[in-house]
């Protein structure tokens, strides 16, 4: 497995919050998908409310 460290935005109750993660994941769409949900679960967030604008492998 790779690393990828994946950039970008969600909506909270103080505007946009900016968040920065790193995640093991077979390829770049695997990593994209464990962070919507990550994140949409420990948010409450749908995925149309998280912006990802980058996914780099590490």
């Amino acid at each position: 497995m790779s690393q990828f460290t994946v950039t970008g935005r969600f909506k909270s109750r103080d505007g946009l919050a900016e968040f920065e993660t790193t995640i093991d994941a077979e390829n770049e769409n695997v990593a994209r998908e464990h962070v919507l949900s990550q994140l949409g679960s420990q948010h409450g967030l749908n995925r149309t409310q998280i912006d990802l604008e980058e996914v780099a492998q590490r």
